[in-house]
């Protein structure tokens, strides 16, 4: 079945796969609570109004209308008419954006946060003919270039930075490191060592290339492994223990600030979807 033919609210995600996660979800009312993310967050309405604060101002995304989140980027949503929302969304790491792109730049900034855009909303439809199955490796690629290109064309661009200024491998070496260590605790003297870079160089590298800092990164780790591990039906306690967060609510407080929406509240949507 259609999980967008649903009347009740629910959501439905797959696996990170090669940066790039796709949700699809449906609210009646309220969706989340303000939070950010460390990705773009790329989506398209289906159906309703879906309204949001971002940057100072409401926003309101209608049936066929596309969204551009910039990554780490304080937002929240919830229903903007009485029939609720319906939405697709893709979460696309910002390194990939830099790499699709060829060049050594800041991240695109796109200033029409929304926008009927025919063509972004086809690239999204395309992402998800195959939903829940896990997208080919080649399709994956695919789609990340072509939004990437997409975004640059709408974006804000500040012009390139020289080379010298960017220390792309090492910002990449870091970034590896804490996506494959992320369940234990992982220091500046870590990535000072794996990159060969000063912690605050490295920090304001990171924050230029990937558009948020290396612990919100690393947290970023940890939810998404604990989020996929509840969407899958396993406790909460046992996804905090498994994904490297000190207890319960030490994932709870992290889960709420990224997500908008407490892990026990996720749960019950995810389940909602599997029903």
């Amino acid at each position: 079945m259609n999980p967008v033919l649903k009347t009740k609210d629910f959501i439905a995600t797959d696996e990170p796969v090669h940066g790039l996660q796709r949700l699809v979800a449906r609210f009646g009312g309220h969706a989340y609570d303000p939070h950010r993310h460390e990705t773009y967050a790329v989506g398209h309405t289906l159906s309703g109004a879906q309204a949001f604060r971002y940057r100072g101002s409401d926003r309101v995304s209608v049936k066929d209308e596309c969204m551009v989140i910039h990554p780490d980027e304080v937002h929240d949503g919830h229903a903007g008419a009485p029939e609720g929302f319906s939405y697709r969304m893709l979460y696309i790491e910002p390194w990939l954006i830099c790499r699709a792109l060829g060049r050594e730049s800041l991240l695109p900034f796109v200033p029409g946060v929304v926008e009927r855009d025919a063509q972004l909303a086809a690239l999204i439809g395309d992402a998800f003919s195959d939903f829940p199955n896990a997208m080919e490796p080649l399709h994956a690629d695919a789609f990340i270039a072509d939004v990437a290109a997409h975004l640059a064309r709408r974006g804000d661009d500040a012009g390139p930075v020289h080379a010298a200024s960017m220390p792309m491998e090492q910002v990449a070496k870091a970034r590896s490191f804490l996506a494959e260590e992320f369940d234990r605790t992982v220091t500046s003297d870590d990535l000072e060592r794996v990159t060969g870079l000063d912690r605050f160089e490295l920090s304001r590298a990171f924050r230029r290339l990937l558009g948020t800092s290396p612990h919100r990164y690393l947290v970023g780790r940890r939810l998404a492994n604990a989020r996929s591990r509840m969407a899958a039906g396993e406790g909460l306690a046992e996804a905090a223990a498994a994904s490297g967060f000190a207890d319960q609510s030490h994932m709870t407080r992290h889960f709420r600030a990224r997500f908008g929406i407490t892990p026990g509240r996720f749960a019950a949507l995810a389940g909602a979807n599997r029903g």
